[in-house]
């Protein structure tokens, strides 16, 4: 019988040492989730540099952080990029103004009012906030909010926020307005984003889990946990652990 999924607690210091993290995280084949109350930036920072994709959760009114180590990762290399018929519409059109890191505050309200369910709570914004601005001495990290805006009423229509890790881009949620007029405008988002990562020579896009629809149509491919790293340790660095 298969053993069960187990959530462990993690920390900083789990995810520095070598062993725990390639020997008893990287090989735990039956675990993808774990939890911390390390809200420093610095354990955001390592844990994303690890491959982590953290969301988050309430138990007994306390907040934690759930880093997710997953068991697969949809993974969009730029050759591969797709774009439909309706998106190409889109950009003859060119109604619209595509911005970088504009404003992340309204990327997030806008998010945490279309999803209902969203782990993108205040103490999760608060982080983002803090990590906005803010350099590591060691690692090439950033935090990016990408926006496509109405040319004509300045209005938000799509957006989403992630993070840079060196070479890398990692998506971590997203909206899209649900106006009819705006229908396509969230797929026009990410070919907008995917063509912005390429131009500024980004070595490949993680979308995060390998369960919609729409990032096998924008071209992505599903990697396991094994092969998403083989690619990901080359494009990071932990050597400094």
């Amino acid at each position: 019988m298969k053993e069960k999924s187990v959530v462990y607690f993690l920390t900083l210091e789990d995810i520095k040492d070598k062993n725990i993290l390639f020997n008893h995280i990287y090989a735990n084949e039956n675990s993808n989730f774990y939890i911390s109350d390390d809200l420093s930036k610095d354990f955001y920072i390592n844990q994303a540099l690890c491959g982590f994709i953290s969301t988050s959760i309430y138990i007994q009114d306390k907040f934690y952080l759930v880093p997710e180590m997953q068991f697969e990762y949809a993974i969009l290399d730029f050759k591969n990029l797709h774009i439909s018929k309706k998106v190409k519409k889109l950009i003859d059109k060119n109604d619209f103004i595509f911005t970088i890191n504009k404003d992340i505050n309204q990327v997030i309200k806008n998010i945490q009012l279309h999803h209902k369910t969203n782990w993108l709570s205040p103490e999760y914004h608060q982080i983002l906030k803090e990590l906005k601005d803010y350099k590591h001495s060691n690692i090439d990290f950033e935090i990016l909010s990408v926006e496509v805006w109405d040319k004509n009423s300045n209005t938000l229509i799509a957006g989403e926020i992630g993070y840079k890790i060196f070479s890398t881009y990692t998506s971590l949620t997203g909206f899209c307005l649900k106006d009819k007029k705006y229908n396509n405008y969230g797929k026009l988002q990410l070919v907008l984003l995917a063509n912005y990562l390429r131009n500024n020579n980004y070595s490949f896009w993680n979308l995060g889990h390998p369960y919609m629809q729409y990032k096998f149509d924008l071209g992505a491919i599903t990697f396991s946990r094994k092969d998403f790293l083989k690619r990901w340790l080359k494009e990071t660095d932990i050597s400094y652990y």
